[in-house]
């Protein structure tokens, strides 16, 4: 299993349940396929370098867990699904 970090932006107004919500569906993904969410970070709400889909400002939110890559492959089209994430971007960690 390798160690993935998955950056993502929610809408500026997200809330608590939406930010559980998000990160639920990341782990259920991941634990399905036998990965797990080692550690959540929420950065906050941040201004945008540029407007993504008119708007200026965002929930950052980073991921970080260990999976197989056939699951990273399942995790972002259920991610590209979801209404509430705006951007994610995922990157395998330094070993």
């Amino acid at each position: 299993m390798r160690s993935y970090e998955i950056m993502l932006i929610l809408p500026a107004d997200a809330d608590d349940k939406v930010i559980g919500e998000v990160t639920d569906r990341i782990a259920g993904v991941l634990g399905e396929r036998g990965g797990a969410v080692t550690k959540v970070d929420r950065w906050g709400k941040r201004r945008l370098a540029h407007e993504i889909a008119r708007r200026s400002e965002g929930f950052y939110l980073v991921v970080e867990c260990s999976a197989e890559p056939d699951s990273l492959r399942e995790l972002e089209r259920v991610l590209s699904l979801v209404d509430d994430v705006v951007r994610f971007k995922m990157v395998a960690r330094a070993a």
